[in-house]
């Protein structure tokens, strides 16, 4: 279904160069104006007319129209106010595109979301990405679901899980509170100009038994401290909050590394320094 008033707006590059626009680097921006791209990923994020999405750093609003497409309202948070111009025709064309110019960081994601659901779905900027999945995973309000594109470090960083080379801290909070999923490779050469590294889209899902802020607090020390010091045993990195004692309290074994513990022993050993404080 595509919006009115959309398919009459020129291509993403035909707009960029109108008015003069180029990725800035200190935002970490790279374009992604491959609208078969941008498609898909609206496709995976799985909305559609009635939902709300909020997406951060729609920079020229390539996935910003696929989202359009589906039907879905959407909620714009830019920093760059170069975009302003070219976003506002954008908006001019749909009375479904609010556009909100600042930092997403602080960003009042539930005051945007006006009382009601909405999704995130972003290709996000390199340089606040993992800030910003972090805000969003332990924050006061939770997202319906997040489809969310960064670099595929990151994303496997995110994905993987115990005795896997890229599992550590991000990991274990974002499979503590959602179902992950790497549903896409999007390679370096898809975006102008091309980053150094190829990127991922990532789906969650929130879990119904994420765990309560206090708990969430305590696996976030905890997790700070294991993987701080990740190649030493868990009795060496968990000294300063319980040593030995804490980790036998939570059913582990002192010498084994952060890297091969579970999500679920991780979990353990907050409610163990929980219990003890």
């Amino acid at each position: 279904m595509s919006a009115p008033g959309l398919d009459s707006l020129p291509t993403l590059r035909e707009s960029l160069e109108a008015h003069g626009l180029w990725a800035k680097k200190a935002f970490g921006q790279h374009f992604l104006l491959d609208l078969n791209i941008t498609r898909k990923i609206a496709r995976l994020a799985r909305v559609g007319e009635g939902d709300h999405v909020i997406e951060v750093g729609p920079g020229p609003g390539g996935l910003t129209r696929a989202l359009l497409e589906t039907g879905a309202r959407v909620t714009a948070i830019e920093k760059d106010e170069r975009f302003a111009p070219l976003l506002g025709e954008l908006a001019a064309a749909t009375d479904r595109l609010t556009l909100v110019f600042g930092d997403a960081l602080k960003s009042d994601e539930a005051a945007l979301a006006d009382g009601g659901p909405a999704h995130l779905v972003s290709n996000l900027p390199y340089n606040v990405g993992t800030p910003l999945l972090i805000k969003w995973l332990t924050g006061p309000w939770t997202p319906a679901s997040l489809t969310l594109m960064f670099q595929r470090e990151v994303a496997d960083r995110i994905t993987e899980g115990p005795g896997e080379d890229a599992y550590g801290r991000l990991g274990v909070i974002v499979q503590a509170t959602t179902k992950a999923d790497r549903v896409m490779d999007v390679p370096a050469r898809a975006f102008i100009p091309p980053p150094k590294v190829d990127s991922a889209v990532v789906r969650l899902e929130p879990r119904a038994d994420r765990p309560a802020p206090e708990r969430l607090d305590a696996l976030q020390a905890i997790t700070a401290a294991a993987f701080g010091q990740r190649r030493k045993m868990l009795r060496a990195s968990l000294k300063a909050l319980g040593g030995e004692d804490l980790i036998l309290a939570a059913g582990l074994d002192p010498q084994a590394r952060a890297e091969v513990i579970s999500i679920d022993g991780f979990l353990a050993l907050a409610d163990a320094w929980r219990a003890r404080r």
